[in-house]
């Protein structure tokens, strides 16, 4: 088990920038027991989920080190309170077709209720009579070379794989995306391109406002 270095770490809460390929927690089988959460707990015993991340995407986990910040960490999500911020790499380029958010001119809003896919599990799919999902995007830089665009997103919603059906949704699946695009886009590149870059919150105890940032590696 390789092991873990954390970017952020005092007395209440971690925080570690996952590798794209490695499970949050862990999962059925004898091959799925490395996981960040399992890393984690080698090197600090009180080591508590708050929020996952897709195997497939890379970027900023955080975990608590005691309930009662798991407790608050975990309705710092659910009430929005924590400002998430994603790279990602997509097929060719989207357009501003969709609802304007009318916070930015430079940010365009993908407004699209989801819901489980059940046939196709764990998939999920578009459908009006979903849950609620807003998705806000901007473009960062086009990659004609690749027929590509890098687009910074920012989910206001937490939707299983919300961004990689959003995308997809709008005619840009992100590349290397197995379960949303189609081979050519799988096969685009060796990795899901899709990294959480961007963490910030409120300290659950202290009430400092902490930013946290990882460059995206691809």
């Amino acid at each position: 088990m390789t092991t873990l270095r954390a970017l952020h770490e005092d007395a209440h809460l971690l925080v570690f920038d996952k590798p794209a390929g490695l499970l949050c927690v862990p999962g059925r089988g004898d091959d799925k027991q490395d996981c960040l959460s399992a890393r984690a707990l080698a090197r600090w015993p009180d080591a508590l989920v708050v929020h996952r991340l897709d195997m497939s995407t890379s970027g900023l986990v955080m975990m608590a080190r005691d309930a009662r910040t798991q407790r608050a960490l975990g309705d710092a999500f659910a009430c929005r309170e924590v400002h998430k911020r994603y790279e990602a790499i997509v097929d060719g380029a989207p357009d501003d077709n969709c609802d304007h958010d009318h916070d930015s001119q430079a940010w365009s809003l993908i407004d699209l209720p989801l819901m489980a896919d059940w046939p196709r599990r764990p998939m999920q799919k578009t459908d009006p009579a979903g849950k609620p999902s807003l998705t806000r995007w901007r473009m960062l830089e086009r990659l004609p070379h690749r027929g590509a665009t890098r687009l910074l997103l920012e989910p206001k919603t937490g939707r299983t794989h919300q961004l990689r059906v959003h995308l997809a949704a709008i005619g840009n699946p992100i590349l290397g995306d197995a379960l949303y695009g189609d081979a050519r886009v799988y096969h685009a590149a060796e990795r899901l391109l899709l990294h959480a870059s961007v963490l910030q919150l409120r300290h659950p105890v202290s009430g400092q406002a902490l930013r946290f940032e990882s460059a995206a590696p691809f």
